[in-house]
């Protein structure tokens, strides 16, 4: 039989992987080792060579995306349409069964699916109807708790609260919010899979009805599953299927959200008689790439082990940038991407990667200060974010009151009791009476037109308004950011948010202060507009400005997660300081391991140049940072780098005993590092940085008490404060 078809184009190791005997197969695929290539051809190898049908075949990936590429792959392989083939994710794939066994899952037979937003929704029903308080109780910390219950395979009777009374409480609305679904005849997400496990091991004609059909069962990225998709596995496959599970512990990166790398790094503990075969011949990136990023893992002791490898050639050597501050950091980032458009590269090519959401504010702004577009993949532009429009409504309200589109987004966010029937009531009586939404409030308040609870959350949201206004009237920005969203309860409520977004949305929050600390430049032919009205305008102004969308020529910004599976010819990893990656959770949690996985996924995404850069002072989620270099960078052959600039000792001058002297306004700046100033509003501080010429000149200053900001020399109005 001639099958060069399906063996010339791969490599010695991906032949040994896609003609291996029946047996169970770990391929550890390393990064940019053809993975895809392989399971593909590895299905037509079991078709065209064993004989088996392709639909007796199970192949499970994580993606619908990654799912329709490898069909696409197979048919053209078979040359036959395979539209009928079990190819899918777990919750695809789970779907399938459950269609085809309803009875047997005990749904009925037009079972409804929950999105997000429709489990949300239950669980907030499920959270009323046991006469819970929602903010004491949110929907989106039950929904997440259930989640994470289902998904290690638990219902609500399985779990023991160990005498918590939170966790009794969590339990109650779970077996209320299972209730609720059974009745409504709906599942969400998680019920998918876990259905799917219940029926197959509590009816076992079907699971040996499955267990001989699918004989083969090809597993993509097996080191993402989770505790319930290796049961489903572990179960389907019983003592007889050969699992042929394809994946890297090296990137293993999504344990915060229930993976466990142990299901790869025991796959032969759990299945007799694997065998191994490593990919470790890497098509993507050049030698100097592939050799840092195999110096970095090599530090992590729980691993399988493999090394990566390239024909493809040396390359340049890897660059480290470190920073002043993280908008010296950005500058530098946006000015080689720049020059590479210059030299005529495309725009496209450029991805910057950041450990954290909130990082991407400074490098928008610069990116946005030199029009250069940008595309924030798999998320949303800073100020485009939820939660900060959610900030930004109550800061607008607090400037100006009768801002109906602002009113409206915050009267009942986060909860306080104004329902959809009170806020159209409003609405009414604003659009007879041709006043503001908040004049409106004013009218049916003083009319009793509002009953019981309505009314006194109504008169509580305006007295938080007028309070807020108040208290914040001569703060400075960034304080009064920090009180609003202390005081409005927007914080608190993100808090209560213990998933991965809210984490995020918390971030965000707090860089929103660190935001308002910097200079916002005032245009001058409108000098008598307010600090709080140009930061708002400059942040519409930013949120206005079209997002790029995936086929315009813009550059790529993304967490390190949103990196993985993709590559780019120019790669960009800010943030490379101790503490902010690794994070300190990681390192006081023992998760620096996960971490450097993490890091090894960034570096990996670079084809052809790298770049790693940090910034030795900055400010994040509103709190000043003074930074040491990531340990991840020690980690990686200093013959492999290359430092554009030697790193700096950041250090705060002591204060002296001073005399006051006006600046020169003839001079750009007037001032030296070390400098003792004095400015009106901020009181005495410490020049630690400048930069800049002409009216756009700009100083750094720590001030005593305010803290360090950005101050546009031509607004500042600073005064030099002498030694006597």
């Amino acid at each position: 039989m001639d099958v060069s078809h399906i063996l010339d184009s791969l490599n010695a190791r991906q032949r040994e992987a896609v003609s291996a005997e029946n047996a169970p197969l770990l391929i550890q695929a390393g990064a940019g080792s053809g993975k895809t290539r392989v399971l593909t051809h590895r299905i037509a190898w079991l078709n065209q060579v064993v004989g088996l049908s392709p639909f007796g075949i199970l192949a499970v990936t994580f993606t619908n995306k990654a799912a329709g590429e490898m069909r696409a792959r197979v048919e053209e392989l078979l040359g036959m349409s395979v539209a009928s083939m079990w190819v899918g994710t777990f919750h695809g794939l789970s779907h399938r069964f459950l269609r085809m066994h309803w009875k047997e899952a005990g749904l009925p037979q037009g079972f409804q699916i929950l999105d997000s937003e429709d489990q949300k929704r239950m669980v907030q029903r499920s959270i009323r109807g046991l006469g819970l308080d929602e903010s004491h109780w949110p929907p989106r910390t039950a929904m997440w708790y259930i989640n994470a219950k289902k998904d290690d395979g638990l219902r609500a009777d399985h779990i023991r609260d160990e005498g918590d009374p939170t966790e009794q409480q969590m339990i109650e609305i779970y077996k209320a919010y299972e209730t609720a679904c059974n009745l409504a005849g709906a599942v969400d997400f998680a019920e998918l899979l876990l259905r799917t496990l219940e029926t197959l091991r509590n009816n076992e004609a079907l699971l040996q009805h499955y267990r001989q059909r699918f004989q083969h069962i090809l597993v993509d990225e097996f080191q993402d599953t989770n505790a319930i998709q290796y049961a489903w596995l572990r179960l389907l496959a019983g003592d007889s299927g050969y699992v042929f599970a394809v994946g890297d512990d090296d990137q293993s990166i999504y344990g915060w959200r229930g993976a466990r790398v142990e299901n790869i790094l025991n796959f032969s503990d759990h299945f007799p008689d694997t065998k191994t075969i490593r990919l470790e011949q890497n098509y993507r990136s050049t030698s100097t790439i592939l050799n840092a990023a195999n110096a970095l893992i090599e530090n992590n002791s729980n691993r399988l082990g493999k090394n990566l490898w390239t024909d493809i050639g040396e390359g340049e050597l890897i660059t480290f940038y470190s920073a002043y501050n993280e908008g010296d950091e950005a500058k530098f980032v946006v000015e080689r991407v720049m020059e590479h458009v210059a030299g005529g590269g495309q725009r496209a090519e450029c991805a910057i990667l950041y450990r954290s959401n909130a990082q991407s504010r400074v490098l928008e702004e610069e990116l946005f200060r030199h029009a250069v577009p940008y595309r924030v993949y798999g998320g949303m532009r800073f100020f485009e974010r939820m939660e900060i429009k959610d900030a930004l409504a109550y800061m607008r309200l607090l400037s100006l009151p009768e801002d109906d589109i602002s009113f409206e987004r915050v009267v009942n966010q986060p909860p306080r009791g104004i329902g959809d029937k009170t806020i159209s009531q409003i609405r009414n009586v604003a659009r007879e009476a041709g006043v503001s939404l908040w004049h409106a409030c004013a009218e049916i308040l003083s009319a009793n037109a509002l009953k019981g609870r309505a009314a006194t959350a109504v008169g509580n949201f305006m007295k938080l308004i007028i309070k807020l206004r108040a208290d914040t009237k001569d703060l400075a920005l960034d304080k009064l950011v920090e009180q609003t969203i202390k005081d409005t309860g927007l914080l608190e409520h993100y808090q209560k948010d213990r998933s991965e977004k809210g984490e995020a949305r918390v971030e965000n929050l707090q860089e929103l202060i660190g935001a308002a600390g910097m200079p916002v430049e005032t245009p001058q032919d409108t000098p008598d507009i307010s600090e709080l009205d140009a930061f708002l305008a400059n942040a519409a102004l930013e949120a206005g400005e079209q997002q790029g969308n995936e086929f315009d020529d813009c550059v790529q910004l993304m967490t390190m997660h949103s990196a993985k599976g993709l590559e780019f010819p120019l790669v960009f990893i800010t943030g490379m300081e101790q503490g902010l990656f690794p994070s300190q959770r990681s390192i006081e949690e023992s998760g620096i391991e996960e971490e450097r996985r993490l890091c090894y996924v960034g570096i990996t995404r670079a084809q052809q140049k790298l770049t790693l850069s940090m910034a030795e002072h900055r400010r994040l989620y509103g709190r000043d940072h003074f930074n040491t270099t990531s340990k991840f960078i020690s980690e990686i052959p200093a013959e492999l780098m290359m430092e554009i600039r030697p790193r700096l000792n950041v250090s705060r001058p002591m204060p002296s005993p001073v005399r006051r002297q006006s600046i020169r306004e003839d001079n750009t700046t007037g001032l030296s590092v070390g400098q003792r100033v004095m400015h009106a509003k901020f009181g005495e501080g410490t020049v630690t940085d400048y930069e800049g010429q002409g009216a756009h000149a700009r100083v750094y200053v720590n001030f005593e008490e305010a803290g360090p900001k950005w101050l546009v020399m031509a607004y500042a109005k600073l005064e030099i404060m002498n030694v006597a």
